[in-house]
């Protein structure tokens, strides 16, 4: 099963500062780990939401304003079940810090037969 981990940091924390070398080495390791086990498919940081922006539909007319929802990256990750992505989702919070991993499994399809 696949699963996309949005990450949303603590509120509180300064919007694109830049992470210190230590924090970038283990965050380093954590990916590289999970790269090479097979359960991490894709990973990227997120700009800030001024660099963002929110497009919506809704009764025929679409509109472009400011993303509000703050997300500074996300992964895509291979797993077993919920209970396996949830415990990826807690060692990336261990390393990343205090805020918020939300998890949605990927609705998978099966083939079409020809």
């Amino acid at each position: 099963m696949r699963f996309l981990m949005l990450y949303r940091p603590d509120p509180k924390s300064a919007e694109g500062a830049p992470l210190d070398p230590e924090h970038m080495a283990a965050m380093g390791k954590l990916v590289d780990d999970m790269t090479k086990s097979g359960a991490l498919l894709a990973t990227e940081g997120l700009l800030p939401r001024a660099a963002c922006a929110c497009v919506e539909r809704s009764g025929g007319k679409v509109t472009v304003g400011e993303a509000k929802e703050r997300i500074a990256g996300y992964a895509l990750v291979q797993a077993s079940s919920k209970e396996e992505a949830i415990q990826m989702a807690s060692q990336f919070l261990a390393v990343a810090g205090d805020g918020v991993s939300e998890i949605r499994q990927v609705m998978e399809f099966a083939p079409q037969a020809a």
